[in-house]
């Protein structure tokens, strides 16, 4: 260590406001976290409320996680250019901004909108918040943060669900769906203004620049493919669509080749292209991108399946998932102290394994008791599931990178997350295919007491496409390290601060 890094390490140490600034920036990861879950719970209550279409619904689920997934890798690298304090209070207010337009909307359009501004306000914020923590505490200090950190990511995913049926079921104000929106207001607010006064602003000192091309490239081709899925089904399929999904594949390939050019014009492109050369780390993306797609699909049809299906209270529905919650995160502890030490890449395709075993269980309590089920009934496919699960997203960032070079690691850890939020996105769109692709609009006019019965078809149909995707993810998993290896922390800033950005799970998204 030089003696600059050690008057750093202690300078960090002698901070008693770095746990005032803990407590900031944990909130904020809080807040995005719980608002990523939160809105499945309230889309019933939504579409009645607003008369939204299926689609739109889609895009208010779809519309942040992809607004989110295009800006991630923009957010961080802002905040190396700029200040990591300062992109963090921008997306803090951006996203506080778009929590209140989203709660005071008029319509689905309104809605809709909002939804994207608020994915693309956290995907500023949300790069920020690891990179804090890391310029803000002495190496000593980061591992019992960073296990912290891991007990918040636990807490946000069972609370979001739960919360957001408490909001929504107690019609505070006669206000419906709307406060688990609202409830962002004065949580964003204590954060800018504590923010301001308690955090510290750092920057890299080596800063590459923003490949604003690539971001647009990018972006555009993740439109050209999810916008299609998402309002297909609803436009009976037209030609524009396919051509646009065809469109999106030359646009990627189109960016493959700006980042080669970027590459050796000034050394700063958006994607490393580099790294696909690394086995592991090509089969780790492939893992991430279609775990996504099979969460994308999930969350969305297992909510309408509950409360549309068999017309259950979004309590109801809230409570019966908090067993997948807590078996997530009692499975994401034990596989990264405990097994993958000792396992390796098999604690993964363990993961995969349970998790389909946990599907074929659902489809068969689903299909045996049809709209009687009961919540006690789904307990054990839903503890199976979350298990499963677990073992998956919590190791899977260590066994992609291991074999990745040191100076690489940012860089593509930020890749492998915004593969992940790119599968979700495109979950969300799949939808219309697996799950309201099977249900007869017209059918269910004539007759609205059928509802229960399409909907549980409907959710069998998903189930099985989910449990086919995780059967690809088990077999992709042998292109991971048998053992993941020690990872030594990269020593530029840069480094860090791509890694750190990606470290936020992808299961929240």
């Amino acid at each position: 260590m030089s003696s600059h890094d050690a008057a750093t390490e202690a300078a960090a140490a002698s901070d008693k406001r770095r746990w005032i600034a803990l407590a900031i920036v944990m909130t904020a990861a809080f807040m995005d976290l719980v608002d990523a879950t939160i809105v499945n719970i309230a889309i019933p209550s939504i579409e009645k409320d607003l008369g939204a279409s299926f689609g739109a619904i889609q895009w208010i689920t779809a519309g942040y996680a992809l607004a989110f997934a295009a800006g991630l890798i923009t957010g961080g690298r802002l905040g190396d250019i700029y200040g990591r304090k300062r992109l963090f209070l921008l997306g803090t207010a951006g996203f506080t901004l778009a929590s209140a337009l989203c709660g005071f909307a008029a319509n689905q359009e309104m809605l809709v909108g909002s939804r994207l501004l608020q994915g693309a306000a956290a995907a500023m914020m949300v790069p920020q918040v690891l990179s804090i923590i890391h310029v803000t505490f002495p190496a000593h200090e980061r591992g019992k943060v960073f296990g912290m950190f891991g007990a918040i990511i636990g807490l946000g995913a069972v609370s979001g669900p739960l919360l957001g049926a408490l909001l929504t079921q107690w019609n505070i104000a006669g206000l419906e769906w709307r406060p688990i929106f609202l409830i962002n207001l004065p949580v964003g607010v204590a954060a800018l203004i504590l923010g301001r006064k308690f955090i510290t602003e750092s920057k890299a000192p080596k800063a590459l620049k923003l490949d604003m091309v690539g971001v647009l490239l990018v972006t555009t081709a993740l439109l050209m493919l999810v916008y299609p899925l998402t309002r297909g089904r609803e436009l009976d399929w037209p030609l524009w669509g396919h051509l646009m999904m065809a469109g999106s594949l030359l646009v990627f390939g189109a960016l493959v080749a700006y980042e080669k050019y970027k590459t050796k014009k000034d050394g700063s492109p958006l994607v490393e292209l580099s790294l696909f050369k690394v086995k592991s780390f090509a089969a780790g993306v492939a893992v991430q991108l279609t775990f996504g797609v099979v969460l994308g699909i999930f969350f969305l049809v297992w909510t309408m399946y509950m409360q549309i299906g068999l017309g259950w209270t979004p309590l109801h529905a809230g409570l019966t998932g908090v067993p997948f919650s807590i078996a997530v995160s009692v499975a994401a502890g034990m596989s990264v102290q405990k097994l993958v030490p000792r396992f390796g890449r098999k604690v993964l395709q363990a993961g995969a394994l349970t998790m389909i075993a946990g599907i074929l269980l659902y489809l068969f309590v689903a299909g045996r008791y049809g709209t009687g089920i009961h919540s006690w009934q789904m307990i054990a496919p839903l503890v199976v599931m979350g298990l499963g699960m677990g073992l998956i997203v919590a190791p899977l960032t260590d066994a992609v990178l291991s074999e990745v070079p040191k100076e690489h690691a940012g860089s593509a850890s930020g890749l492998i997350n915004t593969t992940g939020q790119m599968g979700n996105a495109l979950g969300l769109g799949l939808v219309s295919v697996v799950f309201f692709g099977t249900i007869d609009d017209e059918k269910l006019a004539k007759a609205p007491g059928e509802v229960g019965a399409a909907f549980t078809d409907a959710f069998q149909n998903s189930l099985g496409w989910a449990a086919g995707v995780l059967a690809v993810i088990f077999l992709v998993m042998f292109a991971l390290p048998a053992k993941p290896k020690q990872h030594v922390e990269g020593g530029g800033d840069d480094e860090v601060v791509a890694d750190d950005t990606a470290k936020e799970p992808v299961l929240t998204h």
